[in-house]
């Protein structure tokens, strides 16, 4: 399976998956005008990603904004995660990076532990 990389941009977040390293990073900014069809290549690469057993993944989310659109496509990739772990297939551990002082962020991270069932680590940085 190919690594998927998309370079971030002001409005664009980057986006870096490697398989073979079972890290999988989203980092930036996502607040663009065509939230879907940015984010369908991403779900198509991930949905064959969870198709082989046995990982052992590390997603990391290092957002400094995201808008309302992109945090419902996050949790329908962390829900992605959290099936692959119920059935038994594999690991996932969920890395929730924020600025110390970004309350905003940090709340986002507090609201999808409550909602998602993984290993969800929230992890402030100066």
């Amino acid at each position: 399976m190919e690594k998927f990389h998309i370079e971030g941009q002001e409005f664009v977040p980057e986006v870096y998956f490697d398989p073979d390293k079972d890290v999988l990073t989203i980092s930036g900014a996502s607040y663009h005008e065509y939230t879907d069809e940015f984010f369908d290549p991403i779900f198509a690469w991930l949905e064959d990603y969870l198709t082989s057993p046995g990982r052992n993944v590390t997603f990391n989310f290092d957002m400094n904004y995201f808008n309302t659109a992109s945090s419902k496509c996050f949790y329908d990739m962390l829900e992605m995660m959290e099936d692959y772990v119920e059935s038994g297939q594999g690991k996932v551990i969920v890395n929730w990076k924020f600025q110390q002082d970004d309350i905003d962020m940090e709340e986002s991270g507090k609201d999808f532990v409550e909602s998602i069932n993984l290993d969800f680590r929230l992890i402030p940085y100066e």
